[in-house]
């Protein structure tokens, strides 16, 4: 009789080891993927438990929670949704979520390690931590003083902070609240709709995932291509660039709106955005050297986060040489987002050095300790800073004495270009107006801020509209905000881009599919056609 008990209880104690290890199994090994199940609603319950962080601008929360006292108990609201809608992007409970609230959700929802003394113990209690918070980079003057600029006109806005990479301002307009799509009743399905159906796309994130044509702006990259291999040496000496200019291999002229372009120095031509030159330039810097000069800005970089993913800005390497001559004036495919612009002027304000650019400051558990910290880092050296030296006193001189003279502010230095890119078939689309520059205080030892704007939709007749027009108010009025001269300076006046003298001509696709990473939803493209090659006047507009 003992030894059938024996064996009873020999029994017994199997069967209770393996229900331990099943048990185990099931909690540990095949836990995260009974997580991740859809059918499994306890996670999306235990996410709406509790109150979501926030994410700080200037010290102060943009975002928040309320208790709707449902079974997704939390929704998510914003304070000035639409200004900060291109940073923060949305948490919806039925679309889930975009920009930061998708790149930090571990901070905001509690679930990041950081955020646990012992998360071993939180991995077997299965324990939540309060969310943290997210601390932004963003000037929040600079980004209302964008916001306010761009107005209801369809634009971007993008301003760096050139020592060190930070961003002051990320706005896109027209924009839309993220808080519409918060909840799951069906306001919130009809919103999703209407947003999505919108001709002008507001939730298209224009400053970093949709490309445009630089235009003048791009002449930035191939003055320092050009100074930097040699092809000039001396900023007053004539080019020797005859005006029209043939472009290589064909019997197409390219034309300049203003004066005193044919043999004008690279001064004469950077301050009045000569095309003739600098298409010239770049045939004569090569294709070689104009490639690696572009992408040492940060053109073809398909890797770049803030820390949400930016649309790659494109410089073709494979070109003829009257293709590379309309790449090098910002046409034909050349492209670049607003971020990816306010890049190039923050190279040439901090000496050649490009910056990563970042968004996010720190990371904050809900006891106010920074577990995480974001600090500046290098990406690439663009140009000598003898280079950047000189580069900086031809932006200069755009706004003192060129077309860039409305984004003089009086206590600083600000140096600038103008660009108006022609698109569309035969470039009949409305012109983009560009502006990018730098400002640093009379009474400071480096530039305080980089800008680029670019306006779609730029508010003029088709012949007046010019990125000194259009852009650079909007520029000097950030730039101004950051500086603290906010209330300051009126406009400087006149100052157009040369008559409108450079244009896009060529097959250029615009990027704006935003759904990696949870980018905002949208697409856009412009597309151009003709190469220049084809007989005839190119003149740009």
């Amino acid at each position: 009789m003992t030894k059938y008990i024996r064996r009873a209880a020999a029994l017994c104690a199997v069967l209770l080891v393996a229900l331990l290890v099943n048990a185990a199994r099931v909690q540990v090994v095949r836990g995260g993927a009974y997580d991740d199940n859809p059918a499994n609603r306890r996670q999306s319950i235990a996410r709406y438990g509790q109150p979501r962080g926030d994410i700080l601008v200037g010290g102060r929360p943009v975002t928040g929670s309320r208790d709707t006292g449902e079974q997704l108990r939390y929704e998510r609201t914003y304070t000035d949704g639409p200004l900060y809608a291109p940073v923060t992007g949305f948490a919806s409970q039925v679309y889930g979520r975009t920009s930061l609230e998708s790149t930090e959700d571990g901070i905001l929802s509690g679930t990041d390690p950081m955020l646990s003394p012992l998360p071993l113990w939180n991995d077997v209690t299965r324990a939540r931590n309060p969310g943290g918070q997210v601390v932004t980079t963003l000037d929040p003057a600079a980004q209302r003083a964008a916001y306010e600029g761009l107005g209801r006109r369809r634009g971007a806005v993008a301003a760096i902070q050139p020592s060190t990479g930070r961003i002051l301002a990320l706005v896109s307009t027209p924009s839309y609240d993220p808080g519409l799509l918060s909840g799951t009743g069906t306001a919130v399905t009809d919103a999703w709709r209407r947003l999505n159906a919108a001709p002008d796309k507001p939730m298209l994130n224009r400053a970093i995932r949709q490309t445009y044509p630089p235009g003048s702006t791009f002449k930035v990259v191939t003055a320092a291509a050009a100074l930097e291999t040699g092809v000039v040496t001396d900023v007053d000496d004539s080019t020797d660039s005859p005006d029209p200019y043939t472009l290589p291999g064909s019997t197409t002229w390219l034309t300049n709106e203003t004066e005193g372009c044919a043999d004008a120095s690279l001064r004469y031509a950077f301050e009045w955005s000569c095309n003739t030159v600098f298409a010239k330039l770049g045939v004569d810097v090569g294709l070689r050297d104009m490639t690696r000069t572009a992408a040492a800005f940060g053109f073809n970089d398909k890797k770049l986060r803030i820390p949400f993913l930016a649309a790659p800005s494109n410089f073709d390497t494979r070109l003829d040489r009257a293709q590379l001559a309309l790449s090098s004036i910002g046409q034909f495919d050349t492209r670049a987002t607003p971020l990816q612009m306010a890049m190039v002027s923050a190279a040439v304000a901090s000496g050649g050095t490009v910056k990563s650019p970042y968004l996010v400051e720190r990371r904050k558990g809900l006891d106010g300790m920074t577990v995480a910290r974001t600090g500046p880092r290098t990406l690439r050296q663009a140009m000598s800073p003898a280079t950047a030296a000189r580069m900086r006193r031809l932006m200069t001189d755009v706004v003192t004495d060129g077309t860039g003279a409305n984004a003089a502010i009086p206590g600083a230095t600000v140096g600038g270009k103008t660009g108006t890119a022609q698109h569309g078939i035969d470039n009949l689309g409305l012109p983009y107006a560009w502006f990018i520059s730098w400002a640093q205080a009379d009474d400071s030892l480096q530039p305080a801020v980089a800008v680029a704007v670019v306006v779609e939709d730029a508010a003029a007749d088709r012949g007046d509209i010019s990125g000194g027009g259009d852009a650079a108010p909007i520029a000097r009025s950030v730039m101004e905000a950051v500086l603290g001269f906010r209330d300051g300076g009126g406009d400087a006046g006149g100052g157009g881009d040369a008559g409108g003298n450079d244009s896009n001509s060529g097959n250029g696709n615009g990027n704006g599919n935003g759904n990696e990473d949870g980018s905002d939803n949208g697409n856009g493209s412009d597309n151009g056609s003709g190469d220049g090659r084809h007989g005839g006047r190119f003149r740009p507009e």
